[in-house]
């Protein structure tokens, strides 16, 4: 396989195979053994309130289109964890947010993803930004549980309940018995 550079001036050939130490199959290049490691995708989110209302954002792009989220999408390089909690809380719902502390760190390996989320105050008014078809905050009873959108939007609104009025907790991770949803 063979790759050029987005500067055009190189081209290296890349082989799968286990590099020396390693335990995996991996991209390597043939003539300066270069491994090209193909890490898991960061996603930032939060569990944003007003009063007693938790922000929910209707999605209007695929995965999932239709069904209803947490603010949430991938890190960018170059910002913090919560930088990109605060801007995916912008692009999708107009919303300016204050991040009160981490709520969850959730694995998914079978797409690849460490989802870090927080718990957060809403401190602006929201509207559909353009990854949003709608935004709304729900009172608890009023969720649309049947239409949520992934996994881990249930488990961070589950979790976020549990610790609604704590100050202080140990972040969540995977729910137990939740491998098959992640694998």
């Amino acid at each position: 396989m063979t790759d050029q550079l987005s500067n055009g001036f190189f081209s290296q050939e890349f082989k799968l195979k286990i590099p020396d130490g390693d335990d995996r199959i991996r991209r390597v290049c043939s003539h300066c053994q270069f491994v090209d490691y193909i890490n898991p995708k960061i996603i930032a989110a939060s569990v944003v309130t007003k009063g007693s209302k938790i922000l929910l954002c209707r999605r209007a792009i695929d995965p999932r289109k239709g069904f209803w989220t947490l603010p949430a999408g991938f890190m960018e390089q170059g910002e913090t964890v919560e930088e990109a909690a605060r801007r995916e809380a912008r692009e999708e719902a107009n919303a300016e947010i204050r991040i009160d502390r981490i709520l969850a760190v959730y694995s998914v390996p079978r797409i690849s993803q460490v989802q870090i989320m927080f718990r957060a105050e809403l401190v602006s008014d929201i509207s559909p930004g353009p990854e949003s078809l709608e935004v709304e905050l729900f009172d608890w009873r009023d969720i649309p549980w049947s239409n949520l959108a992934f996994p881990t939007v249930l488990w961070g609104l589950t979790h976020y309940a549990e610790t609604r009025s704590k100050t202080v907790f140990a972040p969540f991770s995977n729910p137990p018995g939740t491998e098959a949803l992640t694998r």
